[in-house]
């Protein structure tokens, strides 16, 4: 029931003083003490609560909380370009409702040194066993542009499986390959025994952990074990798909998380086996994704709902990370393609041309965005790290997603390479590395670059290998050996999470890594960098930068017998130095992008043929345009 509350009840704040009362300089401070003790407890606490909530308000929107809250994953010279054509304006953003559906470890690491890195020519063709050589000869050997039209459904519906038998038998694995292969094999193993069916394992304490509930390891994997050939685990996984996995579920997930790491793992397992319990899946996850669109200014909440479809903005503040609304647009655009319903599509090209319209710094977006409003945060930091990232890298994959004929995102990505040169590219003291760095509040550079960063020396050699700039590609080799030596230079020679350089004249060692900032969490950035500039410059540094790297992991992050864990602090050699948790993306990025980089076969997963999302699962490039 409800009490009445009369005039007289009202509870009135009066701080026991005349305002306009005069005060001598001398007694104002007794006068204001006085004042504050004849107030009621209740009056204090008001004001008490108001005071909190004021410094609150202030910490929230300080820059340097947004750096820490952002944290989970001299100057180059001027390269001026001008790609973008004469009088090119931003595209409106469509209005459109989206419609919602509901042993001795060094004995073996000796063993596995001795493998070669170089071979030549004629041993490579007698390793190389063509998978479809039984196969009539005038059938292409990775024909996945399979387009037929289908006008009796709602939409064009592109069809693109690949036709490359990877389970061939006869497939031949170099050495570098087949050490790789039992890594993988070791940590599915591990998880089959101890956490299968579940989202992560940890293999010191040998549990499980849930995220999604989903089986994310598993579904993350899939294609990882297509790509290797194994058929046993790939079996194993699609009758986890097929009998076990329940995507109605009252879970709360990541919009960003969940798209490139389960959507876009059933989507890359549908294409490379044409098996269409993965389309149908990716479909049933699409539907329940799509209320995340349905806010005020259709840029997406960062958290939906499974089963009740209600989404919501995170839990630690009302904006969405820039770089998770802007890293979905190439699952949601391939579903569309793969099922004929364009509604995938029109929800994410509806944010892209929001994101597109809304003002930036020389290309250069702050790493948050309201989802309610659709405004970019200004004040933010402006990073190709941490919730800035994939941003970038997805201008340019969505591009060659489209068969280089939609170049509004080849203008975006450009004029932010051109930003990065001109705000964030610096190289340090005293050995002149090439790295990014961030702007504070969008406006004071600090010389952090994130490991999450190195992803951006490959995603620059793409484009140059798709004709864009050929001093993309250089800078591209600068910053990948940069990231090279943020391993190198470490006692495991493995890479910290963050590294600040130094910039000071004179100064003795170029790196800086503070002890929160030292962990590895057996990131793939650098790898995948090393795969994509082997593949375009065949250049063998990149495959024995690779093997070290590998090499580092096998030693200082392999738990005998359970696979490999994250490790605390990469300047400690010594023991008892691991974070006990095996993430996903070791699985589905790392040790996959590892394979491909040591793989002699031009037709496994080539670059004209596939765009890899940035879970590293390869989608396929379509010949024709999406838009309507």
């Amino acid at each position: 029931m409800r009490k009445n509350t009369s005039f007289n009840d009202r509870v009135t704040i009066n701080l026991g003083f005349d305002p306009s009362r005069s005060f001598s300089e001398t007694g104002k401070s007794k006068s204001i003490t006085r004042a504050w003790r004849r107030l009621s407890s209740l009056q204090r606490t008001v004001i008490l609560l108001l005071v909190c909530v004021a410094c609150m308000c202030a910490v929230y929107y300080s820059p340097v909380f947004q750096m820490e809250v952002g944290r989970p994953r001299a100057q180059t010279k001027d390269h001026p370009i001008d790609m973008l054509p004469p009088g090119w304006k931003p595209p409106e953003a469509p209005r459109n409702p989206v419609v919602m559906n509901s042993g001795n470890r060094d004995e073996e690491e000796a063993k596995v040194v001795d493998f070669p890195l170089k071979v030549d020519k004629e041993e490579k063709q007698e390793q190389i066993h063509n998978p479809m050589e039984n196969k009539p000869a005038d059938k292409p050997l990775a024909d996945q542009q399979v387009e037929v039209d289908k006008s009796n459904g709602p939409g064009r519906r592109f069809e693109a499986v690949v036709e490359y038998d990877y389970f061939n038998s006869n497939r031949q694995n170099n050495a570098q390959q087949k050490a790789i292969i039992e890594a993988f094999k070791e940590c599915w193993e591990a998880y089959k025994k101890h956490a299968w069916g579940h989202d992560e394992f940890h293999p010191i304490s040998k549990r499980f952990s849930e995220w999604f509930g989903v089986g994310l390891t598993i579904i993350d994997s899939i294609d990882t074990a297509i790509i290797m050939g194994l058929k046993d685990e790939y079996e194993e996984a699609r009758e986890f798909v097929a009998k076990d996995l329940s995507l109605d579920r009252d879970q709360d997930v990541n919009l960003f998380e969940i798209t490139i790491r389960v959507l876009g793992g059933m989507l890359s397992s549908y294409h490379l086996t044409g098996d269409n319990l993965f389309k149908e899946k990716a479909k049933e996850l699409g539907d329940r994704l799509l209320p995340c669109f349905n806010s005020p200014s259709r840029v997406p909440y960062s958290d939906v709902n499974l089963r009740s479809g209600v989404a919501h903005a995170p839990r630690w503040g009302p904006d969405s990370s820039t770089s998770e609304v802007t890293t979905i647009q190439l699952e949601f655009r391939d579903l569309s393609a793969v099922t004929g319903d364009p509604k995938y599509r029109e929800a994410v090209d509806e944010v892209y041309s929001h994101v597109h319209s809304e003002p930036k710094k020389d290309g250069l977006v702050p790493i948050f965005i309201n989802a309610q409003t659709g405004k970019l945060r200004n004040s933010a930091t402006i990073s190709v790290g941490a919730r800035g990232d994939s941003y970038y890298e997805y201008l340019l994959k969505q591009w060659l997603q489209t068969g280089k004929t939609e170049d509004k995102y080849k203008f975006d990505y450009l004029e932010a390479v051109n930003g990065m040169k001109q705000h964030l590219f610096k190289k340090s003291e005293p050995s002149k590395l090439t790295y990014l760095g961030e702007l504070i509040g969008g406006r004071s550079f600090a010389p952090k670059m994130d490991h999450l960063v190195c992803f951006m020396g490959g995603t620059l050699a793409l484009g140059q290998a798709n004709g864009l700039p050929d001093d993309h590609l250089d800078l591209g080799s600068e910053l990948t050996r940069t990231c090279y030596e943020m391993y190198a230079r470490m006692p495991t020679k493995l890479s910290p999470e963050i590294v600040y350089f130094n910039q000071a004249e004179g100064a003795s060692e170029d790196l800086i890594v503070k002890p929160l900032d030292s962990h590895n969490l057996l990131r793939p950035e650098t790898v995948e960098s090393l795969f994509y500039l082997y593949r375009i410059t065949q250049d063998e540094k990149y495959r024995e930068w690779g093997w070290k790297i590998f090499l580092a992991f096998k030693k200082y992050a392999r738990v005998e017998g359970f696979g490999y864990s994250s490790i605390n602090n990469v300047k400690n050699a010594g023991g008892n130095n691991y974070r006990d948790k095996l993430e996903s993306f070791f699985l589905a990025e790392t040790l996959k992008y590892l394979y491909l980089l040591f793989s002699d076969d031009p037709d496994l997963i080539p670059l004209d043929k596939f765009v890899i999302n940035t879970e590293a699962h390869p989608l396929p490039i379509y010949s024709k345009p999406f838009s309507n």
